[in-house]
């Protein structure tokens, strides 16, 4: 069975062949959609896809002869300049299929997340991460280029005797991945600081979590005001936007916009990206925003819900309560509701449309919800010298009364565990 479907070719764009191999044929090509997405993103065009079915892919080139005989017809015939494999392909599967297809290179889903990553950091933190992930994955995929490389060192403190330059390469590579870790872990000592005053001053902590591209940043957006970047690419935010909202009946509040979910996500972006993720651990309310419009919504929640929990339970944090956002209600054919997810007997998912501002306002309650949930009516009797906690119970809760009397300063506020634990010797009830 031929597998091979060609596209609208753009010669301005590096082209390339999509391949992967499924068990059976159970499997759509919604998962080449999404790959096809991730090379638009980089900045090439898929030109072909290939696909194989077996049950087990081929220990020396992942695919079979057979289809081995495809791909290179077809990158000859096409003048493919990349072929891109749906998978985590071995440094020997990576040079047996570039020594048989010739001058046309071979990479793997990973390389071609990691060369977006590289592309979209902006923040010192973010480029460390990237560079850090890129190195891990580089290691085990060095290779030599023969004996010439097994040379004997001669430079002071560099390579010991009989050392090959391959050796030397890796050993450089280790220890400039300790110098970078030791950068990032510098920055996530100041993120945790922030993190940690963010906590202390009472503010409840929202993070905005999903997969990538289904509009976290757009929704960021309409929520604050914030002019924050929302491209409609995959991964176009790498680097976690914190920003105030204000909210009717509950507040003040905080939110960060997070790095986007993807499937099979490698374990060493995972680890690169801890920092990142932690506003999701650490918050107090998790919005999984995930997009209707699309046909593999039912996907999307299943990474998003199975990531997140693997983070909380990895850091030993209880689970988070969890609000799930539809969004792009306006642009779904046939409108998927929580029914049909297996979330219709739960009160904790909205329909909303982030780029319309619909259903918006659905969301703003659900919130409030959680938040007042877990906050009551509670009366405080201040010292007249610490009047600026005032302040801070208008910022995070909702103040019912203030009353200037003679021993101090009468407060009625609605407020949360938080709060009553920061100024719980100043109750008076």
């Amino acid at each position: 069975m031929k597998n091979t479907v060609h596209e609208t070719k753009d010669n301005s764009l590096p082209s390339a062949v999509l391949v992967a191999v499924y068990p059976d044929n159970s499997h759509d090509e919604s998962e080449l959609d999404e790959l096809a997405s991730l090379l638009e993103t980089a900045g090439g065009q898929a030109v072909a896809r290939l696909i194989q079915y077996r049950p087990t892919p081929d220990n020396a080139t992942y695919i079979g002869k057979g289809k081995l005989d495809e791909l290179k017809e077809l990158c000859e015939g096409s003048k493919i300049e990349l072929v891109i494999f749906d998978c985590e392909l071995s440094p020997s599967q990576i040079r047996e299929l570039e020594n048989f297809l010739g001058d046309v290179r071979v990479i793997d889903r990973t390389m071609l997340i990691l060369d977006i990553f590289a592309g979209n950091a902006t923040t010192n933190e973010g480029i460390l991460q990237v560079q850090i992930a890129r190195l891990k994955y580089t290691i085990p995929r060095l290779r030599g280029q023969g004996k010439e490389l097994s040379r004997l060192g001669g430079g002071i403190g560099t390579r010991g005797p009989g050392e090959s330059k391959l050796e030397s390469d890796k050993r450089h590579i280790k220890t400039h991945i300790a110098y970078l870790e030791e950068e990032l872990r510098d920055l996530e000592k100041r993120r945790m600081t922030q993190r940690k005053n963010r906590e202390n001053s009472g503010v409840v902590q929202i993070s905005v979590a999903g997969y990538t591209n289904v509009g976290k940043s757009t929704l960021l957006n309409r929520l604050t005001g914030a002019n924050i970047l929302a491209e409609n690419k995959l991964f176009a935010t790498l680097d976690p936007t914190t920003r105030k909202w204000t909210l009717p009946n509950a507040g003040e509040v905080v939110i960060t916009d997070t790095v986007g979910f993807i499937r099979n996500l490698p374990h060493h972006l995972i680890d690169a990206f801890k920092s990142t993720l932690a506003e999701v651990v650490f918050s107090d309310i998790i919005l999984v925003v995930l997009d209707v419009s699309s046909p593999d919504v039912r996907s999307q929640y299943d990474v998003s819900v199975e990531l997140i929990h693997s983070l909380l339970q990895k850091e030993g944090v209880e689970e988070k309560p969890i609000i799930y956002v539809f969004n792009k209600c306006d642009k779904a054919q046939d409108l998927i509701y929580e029914e049909s997810l297996g979330l219709g007997t739960k009160d904790n998912a909205v329909f909303i449309s982030a780029a319309t501002g619909e259903g918006v306002d659905s969301l703003v309650e659900a919130v409030e919800r959680v938040i007042l949930s877990v906050k009551k009516e509670t009366k405080f009797l201040l010292p007249h010298s610490k009047a600026g906690f005032i302040d801070t119970l208008y910022k995070t809760s909702r103040v019912k009364s203030v009353e200037y009397v003679d021993n101090g300063i009468e407060v009625v506020a609605i407020v949360d565990d938080k709060i009553r634990g920061q100024l719980k010797e100043y109750i008076n009830e």
